[in-house]
């Protein structure tokens, strides 16, 4: 297992009883035997908002990070992520935010892989390149609100 997946499966294991957990970055790397920036690394790419997740840090002598799994409805899960939606969105976020949506049993796996297909950068490939955000961010919005109804 390479040291990425294994901060990343840690950190899932201190946030499933409660959903919430509080980390000292320092002691988690020292723990590990990693540097401290490859928690951040961690954090940073595996513990977003598209993901599900609040992250929280305090600096100084006495500072943590905290980790919260975000817990709402479906309906306003959805909402959020529709009105978080801007003028353009590229296509690793969408992926992230499909994603997330069919791990919490939001989206049925055949909607989460039509709605991939949908945002890919190969169904853009006949649109001037900086366009496809644009498009690409009005399409995926439009499959979320046509999902709600």
């Amino acid at each position: 297992m390479n040291l990425s997946k294994e901060i990343t499966k840690m950190i899932l294991d201190m946030l499933s009883d409660s959903g919430t957990t509080e980390i000292k970055r320092n002691d988690l790397a020292e723990q590990l035997g990693c540097v401290p920036s490859q928690i951040n690394y961690v954090l940073a790419s595996r513990f977003t908002p598209e993901q599900g997740y609040i992250v929280e840090s305090r600096r100084g002598g006495g500072g943590y990070i905290k980790i919260t799994r975000a817990t709402c409805t479906p309906e306003t899960l959805m909402m959020h992520l529709i009105n978080s939606i801007g003028d353009s969105m590229d296509e690793k976020t969408c992926r992230a935010n499909i994603q997330n949506l069919y791990a919490r049993g939001i989206l049925p796996q055949q909607t989460a892989q039509v709605m991939s297909a949908a945002i890919s950068d190969k169904a853009y490939r006949e649109i001037p390149q900086e366009l496809r955000n644009t498009v690409r961010a009005s399409v995926f919005k439009q499959m979320l609100i046509t999902t709600m109804q």
